[in-house]
């Protein structure tokens, strides 16, 4: 059962004052959403990779309890910051395999809403991250959509909720956003 979003923000503003039962208690709530998101990561991964479900949970979890004084603004802001952080993740141990070596070969990446996040290779992710944030440096908001949508699994609604913005542009946003990684993956080749 998916904790309802009035009842995940009060507890994000107590947790946010520093009160540590309500950490406890959005974590116990959240913790199923969070495993979801990280499977949605780790499914398929290279059978040598020592990085598990759980783990990725847990290493979002500590970066998290680090922004306890973030200035929540609701559900969706939260499990699309969740999503940015293992993205992170991610990326930091694909970097660290030194799987992306500079002038490397870079693949087209699919940016379909349907595509299982973990069907890429590690080079992708680095790939992918790499575009994402040359995106943001054009145009933050269609960045932060497909960064979302993508990554966090967010649908149109819930990101327009999280960027407080309207399902239209979230739309709009979403095409450009990815006509615009597709053509910047290309041009790599």
């Amino acid at each position: 059962m998916i904790p309802s979003s009035a009842h995940v923000t009060e507890l994000l503003v107590a947790w946010s004052g520093g009160d540590k039962s309500a950490e406890r208690e959005l974590f116990a709530l959240v913790y199923q959403e969070l495993r979801r998101l990280a499977h949605r990561y780790m499914f398929g991964e290279n059978p040598g990779n020592s990085l598990q479900t759980s783990a990725l949970v847990n290493e979002a979890y500590l970066r998290l309890v680090d922004r306890r004084r973030a200035d929540w603004q609701n559900r969706a802001h939260f499990f699309g910051f969740s999503a940015q952080v293992m993205r992170h993740i991610l990326v930091d141990i694909a970097r660290s395999k030194n799987y992306q070596k500079r002038g490397g070969e870079v693949r087209k990446v699919a940016l379909d809403e349907n595509l299982v996040m973990a069907e890429m290779k590690d080079g992708d992710i680095v790939a992918l991250d790499d575009a994402l944030k040359a995106l943001a440096e054009v145009d933050e908001r269609k960045s932060k959509v497909v960064e979302l949508r993508f990554f966090g699994g967010m649908s149109v609604e819930e990101t327009a909720e999280a960027l407080k913005v309207s399902p239209d542009t979230v739309m709009r946003d979403w095409r450009l956003g990815k006509a615009w990684l597709y053509r910047e993956l290309s041009s790599h080749k």
